[in-house]
């Protein structure tokens, strides 16, 4: 006989006081009762309760033997209802995976996401090299460009924009681009991509024409913070996401340059692994990126 069915029948015939009560919540026989408590006094070789034509009562070890099981039964129940609301509410930790320079909005809908699942965790790793979410054990990126590999899913999201932007003291030294060529006489400030050459794509777009300047400079680095850093000391001009330029806007600290041109949007999104199991935690987080973040 099934142990834990034994202990739940025995409890109950305790707290009722009879085999018959006991059965009836139970939904057995008033005889199969009996025979989950002579199961459990076999095993255990000694006696739980002492029964007579008119009533029963525990003996030490029956009284003992009955604390325990209501306590072994409370556990079972409470591991039950873990794995109920599991299935309702996110539990446990995501590794994410994001570009340094979409930092700023996904931390936003990050502690929103936390904030309505308190028993959800997020590790949020922020790296501006290729990330392999497989071999490095991720379960969702953020990729700006279009994915490559046929074991990520691969959801679409708004595109990734980016401006132009240079100190006062670059442009007041240097001067002001007015058309997008002009770029090729200005020290460009480039993102550096160890796993594929150096991106040199500025594109601008104004009246149906499409401009993509050969813009050069000096520096070069794969660290979107540190091309913000070299851009407000004055360094260069730098083509970089409106959420990580915005506040050096806000302040001055930076200035746009060719506003009459609108700039090139790059396509962003959601990654996840083709064969990952759709646990409770992932589909929430996906779904809530995709409410922050979806395609219009």
């Amino acid at each position: 006989m099934d142990r834990l069915t034994s202990m739940a029948t025995f409890v109950k015939t305790v707290d009722l006081g009879s085999f018959t009560a006991a059965a009836e919540v139970m939904g057995m026989s008033a005889q199969m009762a009996s025979k989950h408590i002579l199961s459990l006094e076999s095993r255990l070789k000694t006696r739980l309760l002492l029964r007579t034509t008119r009533t029963q009562h525990l003996t030490d070890f029956g009284r003992m033997y009955y604390e325990r099981c209501k306590l072994v039964l409370a556990e079972v129940d409470a591991a039950d209802s873990l794995a109920a609301q599991a299935r309702v509410a996110p539990i446990g930790r995501l590794r994410v995976t994001a570009p340094v320079s979409f930092a700023q909005a996904l931390a936003s809908m990050v502690a929103t996401y936390l904030r309505q699942y308190p028993e959800a965790e997020i590790d949020l790793i922020l790296n501006d090299r290729f990330v392999d979410l497989v071999d490095e054990g991720y379960d969702v990126g953020f990729r700006i460009g279009a994915p490559a590999s046929s074991a990520l899913v691969a959801r679409p999201l708004r595109p990734f924009r980016l401006v132009a932007c240079a100190s006062p003291a670059y442009l007041e030294a240097r001067g002001r681009p007015v058309e997008p060529n002009d770029l090729t006489k200005h020290d460009c400030l480039q993102y550096a991509f160890l796993s594929r050459p150096v991106a040199d794509e500025w594109r601008f777009e104004r009246d149906g024409r499409t401009y993509d300047p050969p813009v050069s400079g000096q520096f070069r680095t794969n660290d979107a913070h540190a091309l913000l850093a070299a851009a407000v000391g004055g360094f260069g001009i730098a083509y970089l996401s409106e959420d990580l330029v915005g506040p050096a806007l806000a302040e001055g600290r930076l200035l746009r340059v060719l506003e009459d041109y609108a700039t090139h949007a790059r396509p962003m999104h959601l990654l996840t692994v083709a064969d990952a199991r759709p646990t409770t935690k992932l589909r929430t987080f996906v779904d809530a990126a995709l409410l922050a973040f979806g395609a219009a």
